[in-house]
């Protein structure tokens, strides 16, 4: 496992800002591999007239740490405040629960943020591992010199000369999908460069915890999703909630040639989805339920994803359609309000909204055949649980 920050040259930007450097200070190939690979999250300029000779780069909404040669690397920061976007994230994946995360408002750098986490997970996998760790019975197929299990009776009769046999049996194994995620997500935090040499150590014990119990494989954020407890393995939701956060932000999936350092990126926009979803669930009266990234079918094989659709807890009904805008324009698109009204139509709903990180200059109040479109503002600058009150009293009191 590649554990150790390489020591190599970083630059930094901040989201959504035009950042120049001079042409000494990319080199070409370095400009390739970011145009090459990473227009999805960064804007990049090459040295010409227009730039005055110099490189432009812009990050489009994402925050995290891309390594783009095993020589170079580029640091994105947020816009906003450190500790709110520590906070969101808090929020975006069920971390406020669990009380022992509170050194995480300690932190003062993304990177400390995915070190703390990174070594909470690893010590965590390891009492796990000294417990022992959860096994289930997994059904196997196998041809075996001795009888297991049920023997197949069918391919006995067929082929009688075979000194194999057709067992097929219940095995008691470690190799289940509970764990492959710990394996993978330890793989993963191991090949991002990130880990201190503090962390490292114990990131590499725990992934030597599980070797020879349990095979990596590929998952995703979402295999951590919904995943049933019991009083055997209840100690793995923290795992896999933890698990979640990694794998949501250190896709393989980015091609990297023949580069063992995987990219650590938090998309901005979904993650204030998250987090104004989460911050709802848990501060909103009881008798307001949330569905989040809710699907509706409009028919021609054709769906909308609503971020969130707020509806009456006792009787189910929805009461209104929100949709998160990571941006900062003046006055809301018109595709967006055509887009809050369709949304409106489809789910049944009087009242659609578009909530901003910051308050509009021409603020939004639209009424379209009795469906009424407004913008609110859940604010990222300040204290997140007042701007969150304040978004909260605003909303209901226009329901």
């Amino acid at each position: 496992m590649h554990t150790n920050l390489v020591k190599h040259r970083v630059i930094e930007i901040t989201e959504y800002q035009d950042k120049l450097f001079t042409h000494q200070d990319i080199p070409e190939l370095v400009g390739q591999e970011l145009y090459d690979k990473y227009t999805t999250q960064i804007d990049i300029e090459f040295p010409s007239y227009t730039t005055r000779y110099q490189w432009r780069l812009k990050s489009k909404g994402w925050v995290g740490y891309i390594p783009v040669t095993p020589e170079f690397g580029l640091k994105i920061n947020p816009k906003v405040p450190i500790k709110n976007l520590f906070g969101m994230l808090e929020y975006a994946y069920n971390l406020k629960d669990f009380r022992f995360l509170d050194g995480l408002m300690d932190c003062e750098s993304l990177q400390e943020f995915y070190n703390y986490l990174a070594h909470l997970l690893a010590q965590k996998i390891i009492e796990r591992c000294r417990k022992g760790l959860y096994r289930t019975y997994l059904p196997r197929t196998e041809q075996l010199a001795y009888v297991r299990g049920r023997l197949d009776m069918q391919q006995v009769i067929k082929k009688p000369w075979d000194v194999k046999l057709k067992c097929h049996y219940e095995e008691h194994t470690a190799d289940i999908a509970e764990n492959q995620i710990l394996a993978w997500t330890l793989y993963i935090i191991g090949h991002s460069g990130l880990c201190s040499d503090k962390v490292s150590p114990t990131v590499r014990k725990a992934y030597h915890a599980l070797q020879g119990l349990v095979i990596p494989q590929l998952c995703c954020a979402e295999d951590c999703i919904g995943r049933q407890y019991n009083r055997l393995n209840e100690d793995y939701q923290i795992l896999h909630i933890l698990c979640r956060f990694f794998l949501d932000n250190s896709s393989p999936n980015h091609e990297m040639g023949n580069h063992k350092i995987l990219p650590f990126l938090i998309d901005m926009a979904r993650l204030y989805e998250l987090f104004v979803a989460e911050w709802l669930k848990k501060n909103a009266p009881p008798n307001y339920s949330f569905k989040q990234q809710h699907l509706i079918d409009v028919g021609q094989n054709r769906q909308f994803i609503l971020d969130i659709l707020l509806c009456d807890a006792a009787t189910g009904r929805p009461l209104a359609v929100l949709d998160t805008k990571y941006k900062s324009p003046e006055k809301t698109a018109n595709n967006d309000i055509h887009q809050m009204i369709s949304y409106a139509n489809t789910t049944n709903t009087k009242q659609a909204f578009l909530v901003y990180p910051i308050d509009l200059k021409q603020s939004l109040n639209i009424k379209s055949n009795d469906i009424q479109v407004r913008n609110l503002t859940f604010s990222l600058d300040d204290n997140l649980e007042r701007a969150g009150q304040t978004f909260l009293n605003k909303l209901l009191s226009l329901l």
